[in-house]
């Protein structure tokens, strides 16, 4: 027993014997590895800089820089390990990387594919940083493209984060990706409305309001026949295509349009409908010639319309003839008892 916990301790003795032996080389590695780490991010922050004032360059020093943290800290990883393990080689290093690169691909396979597709958006640029896009549910302004994931900035202040593997899958909508943008809304006259006149009244307004471009020039089209109106679409171009000018000029568009066609006239109508009543009882359900609506063509005498006041009088002449038991009388058809 004595002897078993000798050898132990001896072992004990030696690792400890072993780990002193190796604390300079590990304090030296250490620092060799923090120098590589200050120099990484010097690296990336003097990319970043240089191509800061370039929009077409930006995303391009995004991606150089982060390799060159990436590379300059393996390298670093590299000399602080031969720095503590004297006796490993680059042939070694190289075959555990292989080794661990396939095992951390299988565990890590989404972080793979979100880094790869952050790469491909940086390089083909459907998109840049400061551009306002919408995905699916979300609209805002873009804040930053990572490898992982894309920042964007809504409108209301929120900030959303959206893996990069699905912005490179789907559709994205950029509404700054060019100078100029159309903007549109529908308006709807009444049917005794004089078409062309409204349209020269919108056309007037739109081109009275100030930062609507004169090229393309602004149009206005009829686009629909609807229940209660006539929907005239008119539709203006603007710059520069931001949320904020957007809105400002589509309230400055649309008030001037409504009070020049208020002031000259044309109406705004409400939506209505037309409610037609007619007796109908199981005898004389399916009886056209006891309904307005739908009457066979021919020479049948069509049934004149019942009137709301017509109706509420002969109840009240059916209450009126209810006796004390509340039993109502028979009646004729001419409501006589």
């Amino acid at each position: 027993m004595n002897i078993q916990l000798s050898a132990a301790w001896e072992k004990v003795q030696g690792m400890i014997n072993g780990a002193i032996a190796l604390l300079p080389n590990v304090v030296l590695a250490l620092f060799v590895f923090s120098l590589f780490f200050i120099a990484a991010g010097t690296i990336r922050r003097i990319v970043k800089r240089v191509t800061r004032n370039r929009r077409h360059a930006r995303n391009l020093g995004l991606i150089l820089g982060r390799l060159a943290q990436w590379t300059i800290l393996l390298i670093g990883l590299f000399v602080s390990l031969s720095i503590v393990i004297p006796t490993l080689r680059a042939g070694d290093l190289v075959q555990l990387l292989g080794i661990s690169g396939v095992a951390i691909g299988f565990a890590f396979r989404d972080i793979l594919q979100n880094f790869l597709a952050g790469i491909l958006i940086l390089l083909t640029e459907p998109f840049q940083i400061d551009d306002q896009i919408i995905f699916k549910d979300f609209e805002g302004t873009v804040e930053n493209i990572q490898t992982r994931a894309t920042t964007i900035r809504t409108y209301d202040g929120r900030r959303i984060v959206i893996p990069n593997s699905e912005l490179f899958t789907n559709s994205v909508t950029v509404n700054t990706a060019f100078e100029n943008r159309r903007l549109e809304y529908d308006l709807g006259i009444g049917y005794g409305d004089d078409i062309d006149t409204a349209k020269r009244l919108i056309l007037e307004a739109i081109h009275e309001t100030e930062g609507v471009l004169e090229h393309p020039a602004p149009d206005a089209i009829v686009v629909a026949l609807a229940e209660s109106t006539v929907n005239i679409r008119a539709r203006w171009w603007v710059k520069p295509p931001r949320r904020a000018e957007e809105l400002d000029l589509q309230d400055k568009v649309l008030t001037r349009v409504k009070n020049k066609l208020t002031a000259n006239g044309i109406d705004f109508p409400f939506p209505t409908q037309q409610i037609l009543f007619h007796d109908q009882t199981e005898e004389t359900d399916g009886d056209r010639s006891r309904q307005r609506e739908g009457w066979p063509a021919g020479n049948r005498q069509v049934p004149r319309p019942r009137s709301i006041s017509g109706s509420l009088r002969k109840l009240a002449e059916l209450h009126a003839q209810r006796d004390g038991n509340g039993h109502s009388q028979p009646t004729s058809e001419h409501g006589e008892a």
